[in-house]
């Protein structure tokens, strides 16, 4: 659950920090709807850079801002839809863009929902204590940068196997950054190394994205909306919001799944993982190269009972995909088989995990026999700007580019298969649900009781998480007039 106890002594000291470094938070809902934020906060952004360590970048947070890299305002939820001429399939296939946060992803969202509740309740001392962040990538780097935003030291934890744009980058952001064992599926690893830190450091504070409930919390308020705007603006007549489908990776995103399973009831909720480490759909293991797709476990925030389906995707279709949409002999390929130029052009906003995320669209269109009526909305977490090193080793491991290539990976696209998935009946979910016993009730000594809330009194327990978001909007405000900034 959320803790908002308010520890007051502490609290003071946050509220100083922030009042020297010129601080200002903002609300839930203006993450949601940013004309609700003050106007001079809005023109003091047109000279900030959209990746600069500035303080006022913490109102960039937002799926709406300006697709420009500075100086930009707000408009619409930042999206692109893929035409049947690229997907293969009747249905329209919509994803949110990540890109146009700080960081290039919108990992930095999740990290806010952890981090912002336990500063403005005087949870989290930024003068004296340091924020953790355990991942396998993109939520490390949103959490030192929102962390650098808001006066926080921090400490990044991410497998060494994972992109050198990302070490590079926390390098110079993060105050320490600590590589585990492994690749992508090597979660265990990084949780251990946090056991290791909070027996060693008496000035740690671990944020865990899966099970940190201010991820799960934020998507289902900031995400959950956009991709329910986007809906009703790009909606046709008899058109309806036919599925989700989202990666497992630390469920945060699948938040968003609840709120709009209360608008949209019969919604299909897809969850998609790597086959190479297929957990949800066979209690399985392995390694793989889908980045952004933590696994050997089901997070603590995963609210299984809302999961529909489970898909499972092969991580080298996806790199095939990488080099179909990123090669220039690729690209000029799928002008050739009619997909509009504009959209040829902007396929660099799909990072290896949103390629994952198109795969798995692609699967319960095809299962489902979903039609042009019917829409189903992803999430393009991040972009190729993230992974021109993996394109890079690609090339020397398989090989310069050519147009027959091209042509095959195309029909690797075309032919994408509703195979490796699972319609969940009641007993499916449950078992998926149960797995979570293993890691966090033996390994992370979580409560047994509170996993049983989440099953059998799934309702109300769901249900109060998602209400604190208007505390917590309360408590920001309450926080800022103290701060008096905004005076």
């Amino acid at each position: 659950m959320i803790d908002l106890t308010v520890y007051p002594l502490q609290l003071e000291r946050t509220i100083k920090r922030c009042q020297e470094r010129g601080i200002i938070i903002p609300t839930f809902e203006q993450m949601i709807d940013p004309e609700r934020i003050p106007a001079e906060i809005r023109a003091k952004l047109h000279h900030v850079g959209l990746w600069d360590v500035h303080p006022i970048n913490l109102f960039r947070i937002t799926w709406k801002n300006e697709p420009v890299v500075k100086g930009g305002g707000y408009g619409r939820v930042n999206f692109i839809e893929l035409p049947s001429s690229l997907t293969g399939v009747k249905a329209r296939i919509l994803g949110l863009v990540g890109k146009w946060f700080p960081t290039g992803a919108h990992k930095v969202g999740a990290t806010f929902g952890c981090l912002v509740p336990r500063l403005i309740t005087g949870q989290f001392d930024p003068t004296s204590q340091k924020a953790v962040w355990p991942s396998t990538g993109n939520y490390c780097r949103g959490g030192a940068y929102v962390a650098a935003l808001l006066a926080c030291e921090s400490i990044a934890i991410l497998p060494e196997e994972m992109s050198r744009e990302r070490f590079d980058w926390l390098a110079r952001v993060a105050g320490e950054v600590i590589a585990t064992p492994g690749c992508e599926s090597n979660v265990k690893e990084i949780f251990d190394k946090c056991w290791e830190l909070r027996r060693q450091r008496q000035d740690v504070v671990i944020f865990n994205q899966f099970d940190e409930m201010g991820n799960h919390l934020w998507h289902y308020v900031v995400t959950g909306r956009a991709i329910h705007e986007v809906f009703l603006q790009e909606m046709k007549t008899d058109d309806q919001l036919a599925g989700l489908v989202l990666s497992s990776g630390s469920a945060g995103t699948l938040g968003s799944a609840d709120y709009l399973k209360g608008p949209f009831p019969v919604m299909k909720v897809g969850v998609g993982e790597a086959l190479q480490c297929p957990t949800l759909l066979l209690n399985g293991f392995g390694g793989h190269r889908l980045e952004g797709i933590g696994d050997k476990h089901v997070p603590w925030i995963h609210n299984v009972r809302n999961t529909d389906m489970v898909i499972a995707i092969d991580d080298n279709q996806a790199l095939r995909l990488l080099r179909l949409f990123n090669e220039p002999t690729g690209r000029r390929y799928l002008l050739k088989q009619h997909v509009p130029e504009s959209i040829v052009n902007a396929l660099d906003v799909l990072g290896i995990s949103s390629l994952g995320n198109l795969i798995s669209a692609i699967k319960m269109a095809k299962y489902y026999e979903f039609d042009e009526h019917d829409l189903i909305f992803t999430v393009f977490t991040d972009s190729m700007e993230l992974y021109g090193s993996r394109l890079a080793e690609l090339r020397q491991s398989w090989g310069a580019y050519s147009e027959i290539q091209a042509a095959r990976d195309f029909e690797v696209l075309q032919q994408i298969e509703s195979d490796h998935l699972l319609e969940c009946s009641y007993y499916d979910r449950k078992r998926i649900h149960n797995l979570k016993y293993y890691t966090w009730i033996e390994q992370q000594q979580k409560e047994l009781a509170e996993l049983n809330q989440q099953w059998f009194e799934h309702r109300t327990y769901w249900a109060d998480i998602h209400a604190s978001f208007e505390q917590i909007d309360a408590l920001i405000t309450d926080f800022n007039k103290r701060t008096k900034l905004l005076a």
